[in-house]
């Protein structure tokens, strides 16, 4: 089954690429050396990580690769850009941030609430867009960072970056951005940006766990989250993860390759997913915004059934989904994101996403069609569920997960 099973989870991570496990390996083997040690053993792999900066740079379009510092995952990259922005500016003490952020961001700034500092979530509308005026109400001459998501990790809906951060300018505010679910899948082009750091994660673009980038704008006073040696230009102490930063340069090479071709193609097959699945199940819709999304993405609400009961069931004929964010899918909460979006119960607990890969296939694709309906309606005749009384879900919301 783990060979043969149609994997729609791709947001969660994504299967290393065979073109970067063949870069990375060497590295792993015989490639050992230090990159910071003086002989020209380590000196060769001091190389070999300029020319994997390198080539996240131009997937991010930066200026230079000396903007890039590699990390060890998305959440230390936005721990990092956070903690950062706020050493570097000791006198302001406001951030703002969203109601919808990942929880890389959001639990550290509810942790930063506690000692002081004062946080603004910014609310989103049932597409889960900001809106533009409150974040403009909420700046002050005080506001230190502003911190949004590019694009949502379970809805897909992409954010206004570049109008959030014209605003942000004008306060002189540092902007940072989570743009670990859009690198790949949209092009950037940090040269012309607002942003003044962005993170990403390999292991969402088929590089392994455990490695990721942050883009620091050259001029944007940093203070290091790590402190040791002189590793990143002082940025971030620690050895080189050298097999790790091999694979991230490879895999960003490839995706800005396959970057035109590989989102249109996601967003045709996308497209026919939803459409068909709306067509032949009743009582459905997507949610999220979806004239400004993600081109993977696919966010659908089933009404009156539990989501956690339908995962189960793609789970026996082998379909990997999910039911929001995979750093939350222990909480038997719904999803905070579809909360703040005001979906109604009816909906918030049924809904699954299906997220796409370039590896993704039209069979499999068709498969899912083929099984959903049935899945769905199998479900529906065992709920009691049948209206917009919310009441039902609120008190039983585990009935049917434990059938």
């Amino acid at each position: 089954m783990l060979k043969n099973c149609i994997y729609l989870d791709n947001n969660a991570t994504t299967k290393v690429d065979p073109q970067v496990l063949e870069a990375m390996l060497p590295y792993l083997t015989d490639y050992y050396a230090n990159p910071s040690s003086m002989h020209t053993f380590g000196g060769q792999l001091a190389k070999d990580v300029k020319v994997a900066r390198e080539n996240v740079a131009a997937l991010l379009g930066a200026e230079d690769s000396s903007e890039i510092v590699f990390t060890s995952c998305g959440t230390e990259g936005d721990n990092a850009a956070i903690r950062a922005a706020l050493l570097a500016q000791p006198d302001k003490r406001h951030i703002i941030t969203s109601q919808v952020e990942h929880p890389a961001v959001l639990n550290v700034c509810k942790q930063l609430e506690t000692q002081g500092y004062q946080v603004t979530y910014l609310s989103v509308n049932n597409k889960g867009q900001i809106d533009l005026n409150e974040l403009e109400a909420s700046l002050t001459g005080n506001t230190a960072l502003v911190t949004v998501m590019y694009a949502n990790n379970e809805t897909g809906t992409i954010f206004p970056i570049e109008e959030i951060g014209a605003r942000v300018k004008e306060y002189g505010a540092i902007f940072h951005v989570d743009a670990v679910q859009a690198v790949g899948k949209v092009p950037l082009n940090m040269k012309t940006s607002t942003i003044d750091m962005l993170t990403i994660s390999g292991h969402k673009i088929h590089a392994p766990k455990g490695i990721g980038a942050l883009y620091v704008r050259r001029g944007v006073r940093f203070r290091p989250f790590l402190i040791g040696g002189h590793q990143e230009r002082g940025r971030r102490a620690g050895t080189e993860n050298v097999p790790g930063i091999i694979a991230l340069g490879k895999a960003a090479e490839l995706e800005l390759l396959h970057l035109e071709e590989a989102t249109k193609r996601e967003r045709k097959l996308r497209d026919r997913l939803e459409q068909s699945l709306l067509a032949k199940i009743p009582d459905c819709a997507v949610n999220g915004d979806v004239n400004n999304r993600l081109p993977n993405t696919s966010n659908i609400g089933f009404k009156y059934i539990e989501g956690e009961a339908i995962l189960l069931l793609l789970n026996k004929h082998g379909i990997c989904a999910s039911s929001g964010s995979a750093c939350t899918s222990g909480s038997l909460e719904p999803s905070h994101v579809l909360r703040a979006m005001g979906l109604p119960y009816t909906t918030l607990h049924g809904s699954i996403r299906f997220s796409l890969c370039r590896y993704t296939t039209e069979e499999e694709i068709d498969q899912v069609i083929a099984v959903m309906p049935e899945i769905v309606e199998r479900l529906r005749a065992l709920s009691p569920f049948k209206n917009d009384d919310a009441s039902w879900l609120q008190q039983h919301g585990q009935t049917l997960v434990n059938r």
